[in-house]
């Protein structure tokens, strides 16, 4: 094969991707209609490096109940804890968190709170640099929750022996 033809397979070959979850932290609503329409994550693997996609997180349980109803910080405390065990599940840590987008139901009364709680946590997390971030105001999927998160986590895995 021409080195032409080789890069020519690379460049279509089709991107590796699959599913992510981590049901010992979260799960849907059971009473969600089905066919539900979205995955907890996606990860997608390019020759060594993998991208996590995080769909928006909240405050639920494993068996996919809001959790710290009416409880803004706790709901935040929560939403972190999913996060993290969404990431560690694929082999990650918040260190590889690049992106966050942060849904707040009330942003004019919730932000310093979430600020707050936030830096907290990174700090908790030892992140330098933090992720870059966008918070907006948004009606959220359920009425009982508060604020949403889904971010982006880029690492390269190390090649198994």
């Amino acid at each position: 094969m021409q080195v032409e033809e080789i890069l020519e397979a690379i460049a279509h070959a089709p991107i590796e991707k699959r599913a992510i979850t981590n049901h010992a932290v979260l799960n849907e609503a059971y009473d969600y209609s089905k066919p539900s329409s979205f995955v907890r994550g996606m990860r997608i693997d390019l020759n060594g490096l993998v991208i996590l996609l995080i769909s928006g997180t909240a405050s639920i349980d494993e068996y996919g109940k809001t959790v710290h109803v009416g409880d803004f910080r706790a709901q935040c405390r929560r939403t972190f804890h999913n996060i993290t065990g969404l990431l560690e599940s694929e082999g990650c840590t918040w260190k590889d968190i690049v992106r966050t987008t942060c849904y707040l139901r009330d942003i004019d009364r919730d932000y310093e709170a979430f600020n707050e709680e936030r830096t907290a946590f990174y700090k908790q997390q030892g992140l330098d640099p933090v992720p870059a971030s966008t918070g907006i105001q948004a009606k959220l999927c359920r009425p009982d929750l508060l604020v949403e998160i889904e971010a982006i986590a880029m690492f390269r895995e190390t090649p198994k022996e």
